[in-house]
């Protein structure tokens, strides 16, 4: 779901996708294509942690800077 909507802010339609999608599938393979989904999903929830903790860190330094 989130791929598509990256794929509709950069003006690809059906087509492109379905295109891509085959690509994918010819260049890793069906057992691949699973795996490397786990770990970008890993990677986004990697970077959602992080930046969670960014925001926490400045929103504490902000609350002491008011002390």
């Amino acid at each position: 779901m989130i791929l598509a909507s990256i794929f509709a802010i950069m003006g690809l339609g059906g087509q492109e996708m379905v295109f891509i999608f085959l690509a994918l599938l010819l260049l890793f393979g069906a057992k691949k294509i699973p795996e490397l989904a786990r770990g970008l999903g890993k990677g986004i929830k990697e970077f959602k942690d992080a930046t969670k903790d960014v925001r926490e860190n400045i929103e504490e330094g902000l609350k002491e800077s008011e002390k």
